[in-house]
């Protein structure tokens, strides 16, 4: 662990309030090397900001553990649990349901009981391009859309009432796409192709909205304070909310997993009772969540929203960009990296009585803003590793096609994924990050990020030569091994049948392994540190942001969509791996040294603020539960 350099004395830079000068800062201290020019002698005995009688002495050397988590926190698992069953349940046969024909014989996209070994569920029969444009199109705006949700969140109905509300237009869009799937429909694919698009729509909006909320919703359940504790060793630790939030994210991420585990049900009903059954069970899982919602509304603590927050972010960065614009990108740069660039935005950097009437916030508003902005820089690397990981959702499932079954579906080993996930994040929680924590191993968000790019570029190069080998041993040598079909003994084309490589399709378990593995390190804690870095008052915008990622990662996909084919993927998965490690190398490069400012960021608006002008202060830093969302607007009337 890096020595921590304590404040000992404050120097007064505010006239406004003595909780304004107790916990002012320089913003320009998180924004550059993490050098604290307003409290710069060290006193390891100094409080830790935020905390309860926590010196910085104690904090370098003692361990740190995590606290204990509430019901209302359980309760948003079980939200999560139940929305990533839907989607997953209906996303793990997407691939087979507009890639591959009807079977013989088949009416639902069901193969018949005597080809089950080796056959493949299929309705639409729209090819491997069609399928992939679908579903990226899919994953485009599914992730695209909790911009809306995190907006209308942060600005006007708060956490609860928005997954809610848009919980239930995800469940309409679910009743249609098992209307798609019905035999009736299936008898004109066509047909059945615009009702799958109609309800990829409604379903983004809804599932999109829930999702920009329910992250943040979770780590507003914890609020408690660092602290000491003595165990009944007589060992004294330390309760570390942040290490608390790492253990809420890493169950949040257990959460998705557990319904992603679930969704294995999926690829079995669709091979033995067809799509419309297959659907038509992530539909019901789904309607648990209003009941959940409803049933523990009492206990939820929420954040009041904020109807200009939005704004308000945006005119910090524009009253501070403005005084030192250029239209020279070179010279902009170099302005911004100056020291004092936020000071304008900052009500302590007037005088008493004249802060502009634009300037509507506090001084630790300004530094949760450069916090988030800095958040929002390492998310535009995501992207890159969402390249990798969106391999697992369709094209290794192609891969898998063209390998012997005998009787597994070939979408089910894509399973794996979830299935490691749900074993290895709780090894990481009870053992792993324990251990590191006893041996003062500092394992920052930033480093768990940059082994996770490593480790996805080994998923792809694994892919990329088990592919090679299926080319070489399917019997079609046309390297399309999933197409690959022969006419049983007195048959006709009408009746034929897959002829696969014959590796066997568990082979292909390797990447979903791997790829589980770096999720652990990077998937998961882009959701920690999207709610740890966001502004108190707009964290789902922030967590939309990061979820934006795998949006542009779609966009970028889909631009593949011409190599995209299966007698590319060998290329395309060695292409992926070398973009994964260089994406890695560089990230850690530029992004190494926000490791020595992870204390003081996470430090920024822990303590009593003067809050918002138009509201009471206590809306900001004060705990809230539902029903009280509309203090904010209580706050304007008192005030007024």
């Amino acid at each position: 662990m890096s020595a921590i350099v304590a404040p000992a004395k404050a120097v007064d830079v505010d006239t406004h309030s003595v909780d304004e000068k107790k916990h002012a800062r320089d913003v320009y201290s998180v924004d550059h090397e993490p050098v604290d020019l307003i409290h710069d002698v060290y006193d390891p005995d100094a409080i830790v900001e935020g905390s309860i009688d926590v010196t910085y002495r104690e904090l370098e050397t003692l361990r740190l553990v995590p606290d204990k988590l509430n019901i209302s926190s359980f309760l948003v698992i079980v939200v999560e649990f139940a929305e990533r069953w839907s989607y997953y349940g209906t996303l793990n046969v997407l691939n087979n349901y507009i890639r591959a024909p009807l079977p013989a014989g088949s009416t639902t996209g069901a193969p018949l009981p005597e080809n089950r070994a080796n056959g493949i569920a299929g309705a639409l029969d729209k090819g491997q391009q069609v399928s992939f444009a679908i579903r990226t199109f899919n994953s485009f705006w599914f992730y695209i859309t909790p911009l809306i949700g995190g907006v209308v969140s942060d600005c006007y109905l708060g956490k609860f009432n928005t997954i809610l509300y848009f919980t239930i237009l995800y469940i309409i869009g679910h009743i249609v796409l098992v209307a798609s799937a019905i035999p009736q429909s299936i008898a004109n694919p066509d047909r059945a192709l615009g009702l799958l698009a109609f309800a990829v729509v409604i379903m983004g909006i809804g599932g999109g909205a829930i999702k920009s909320n329910v992250g943040p919703l979770i780590g507003e359940q914890y609020t408690g304070k660092m602290r000491k504790q003595t165990l009944k060793s007589g060992e004294v630790v330390i309760i570390s909310p942040s290490v608390t939030y790492q253990r809420i994210y890493n169950w949040f991420y257990a959460a998705i997993n557990w319904g992603a585990t679930g969704a294995i049900s999926a690829s079995f009903l669709a091979r033995d009772h067809g799509f419309w059954q297959a659907f038509l069970v992530p539909t019901c899982i789904l309607g648990i969540v209003p009941i959940v919602l409803l049933a523990g509304r009492k206990s939820y603590i929420v954040t009041p929203p904020r109807g200009s927050i939005v704004l308000e972010t945006l005119r910090v960065i524009r009253l501070c960009a403005g005084e030192r614009w250029s239209w020279s990108p070179a010279k902009f740069y170099k302005n911004v990296q100056q020291p004092g660039f936020w000071d304008i935005a900052k009500p302590s950097n007037h005088p008493k009585g004249e802060v502009p009437a634009a300037i509507t916030w506090d001084d630790e508003f300004v530094s949760e803003v450069v916090r988030a902005l800095k958040a929002c820089r390492v998310f535009l690397v995501l992207p890159f590793f969402y390249l990798c990981y969106s391999q697992i959702d369709g094209n290794l499932g192609t891969v898998a096609a063209g390998m012997t079954l005998n009787g597994t579906p070939n979408d089910l080993v894509q399973n794996l994924n979830p299935i490691c996930l749900v074993i290895g994040i709780p090894i990481l929680d009870s053992v792993f990050y324990p251990f590191l924590r006893k041996h003062k191993i500092n394992f920052t968000p930033i480093k768990r990020i940059t082994f996770g790019f490593f480790i996805a570029g080994l998923a792809m190069l694994y892919a990329a030569i088990l592919q090679k080998y299926i080319y070489e041993s399917s019997p079609c040598h046309d390297n399309l091994p999933s197409e690959c079909t022969k006419i049983p003994p007195g048959g006709t084309k009408d009746d034929a049948v897959p002829d696969p490589s014959p590796l066997n399709v568990w082979i292909v378990a390797g990447p979903y392994i791997l790829v589980a593995i770096a999720e652990m390190f990077t998937s998961l804690v882009a959701n920690e540190y999207a709610f740890t870095k966001a502004p108190k008052r707009m964290r789902s915008t922030v967590s939309a942001f990061a979820l934006l990622m795998s949006a542009l990662s779609a966009a970028i996909n889909f631009t593949l969509t011409s190599v995209n084919t299966e007698d590319k993927f060998t290329w395309l998965f060695g292409s992926f791996a070398i973009v994964a490690w260089l994406t890695g190398i560089i990230f850690w490069f530029f992004f190494r040294g926000l490791d020595k400012q992870e204390l003081r960021l996470n430090q920024i608006g822990t303590g009593v603020r003067r809050g918002f002008q138009g509201e009471d202060a206590e809306v900001t830093y004060g705990v809230h539960h539902h029903g009280e969302e509309g203090l904010g607007k209580k706050g304007l009337t008192s005030a007024a």
